[in-house]
């Protein structure tokens, strides 16, 4: 093993039982080893999720086994690599999405799962991209299959896919892009990003209103991640060969529909799962490297909600789940 790394212990953040943000303890942990392909990284900052308060309430999709180590977004400093590993060398910075163990000063990571970030992007930037900057990508291009001059609907414009959402659109070369949020002060900040029109979700009759923005027609892609009656409305919006790609489900409610709405106009409606991207290696490393490039370039603008040390993390968990916040929250070490 190639290594320029004496350090034995780190911090860490875990959990032993699910609950309240209260059960995330600080403690002291052994240094993770390497394997022949696996890459050690000093770890600069660290994305929060909801899939970590999920976590924490034993709520995730698949089991969390106790003791838990949270969070899968990283962004570091290669610090030693194993004998087997060719595209890494300690001192390059790297980001990285990882199943857990985030909350951490040091992780090991798969040298595949690692894209290098350009000097030219902080880590707390970088650290946003590869959950949300990844799924405005590919629930765009790849699922929605968005074509230059289309129209397209962002719900929770204001939101981390949200906001990437809107300004990946204007790049990808949308001709209109309507966006909802439920105040006024997110829609602002939706315009801001380059939203075109703008309709506040929370007042009856938007899907009404969104059809008016199109002179009757609907949009040709719609982004939605609520379910239940935010879905079937959605469906409504469409226009003629839409596409509404379907990324969540935040309300819990299900969204039933019957094939003969789909047959009348050409509709399609497509679900999105981030891990089936990024198991395709290629794709998912060719749509990062175009990420942190139009952070490079200063063609996306990644809001950072707050920036707070390791041990805070129970605070971040409060303020993530009191809806209070705008933007990306990020943990340094």
């Amino acid at each position: 093993m190639e290594t320029m790394h004496s350090v034995k212990t780190m911090k860490g953040i875990q959990f032993t039982e699910y609950g309240g943000p209260e059960v995330l303890r600080l403690i002291e942990m052994d240094v993770p080893a390497i394997g022949e392909r696996e890459v050690l990284v000093e770890i600069k900052a660290i994305g929060v999720n909801y899939a970590d308060t999920a976590r924490r309430e034993g709520k995730y999709v698949v089991p969390t086994k106790l003791p838990f180590i949270p969070g899968s977004e990283i962004a570091g400093i290669v610090v030693a690599v194993g004998k087997e590993v060719t595209r890494f060398s300690p001192g390059m910075r790297v980001v990285s999405m990882i199943e857990s163990g985030a909350y951490a000063e040091y992780v090991s990571v798969h040298e595949m799962a690692l894209s290098e970030v350009p000097d030219g992007v902080a880590f707390t930037d970088a650290v946003a991209l590869p959950l949300q900057g990844q799924t405005a990508y590919h629930i765009l291009t790849t699922m929605g299959r968005l074509e230059k001059g289309e129209t397209v609907l962002v719900h929770a414009a204001a939101g981390g896919v949200g906001a990437l959402s809107v300004q990946l659109a204007k790049l990808f070369g949308a001709g209109k892009i309507i966006a909802t949020a439920s105040s006024e002060e997110k829609l602002q900040h939706a315009k801001e990003l380059g939203a075109d029109e703008l309709v506040n979700y929370t007042e009856e009759g938007w899907e009404q209103q969104i059809r008016e923005l199109t002179g009757g027609k609907g949009v040709d892609v719609a982004l939605e991640m609520v379910g239940g009656d935010v879905f079937q409305k959605t469906l409504k919006c469409l226009a003629p060969f839409g596409r509404l790609v379907v990324f969540g489900a935040a309300s819990g409610e299900d969204s039933p529909m019957l094939a003969g709405q789909l047959m009348r106009r050409n509709h399609s409606v497509i679900g999105f799962f981030l891990p089936q991207i990024m198991a395709k290696q290629e794709l998912y490393q060719r749509s990062m490297k175009e990420l942190l490039h139009y952070v490079e370039n200063g063609k996306l603008t990644l809001t950072i909600g707050g920036v707070y040390g390791l041990e805070e993390a129970a605070d971040v968990h409060r303020l993530l789940q009191g809806r209070k916040t705008m933007g990306k929250l990020v943990l340094v070490p």
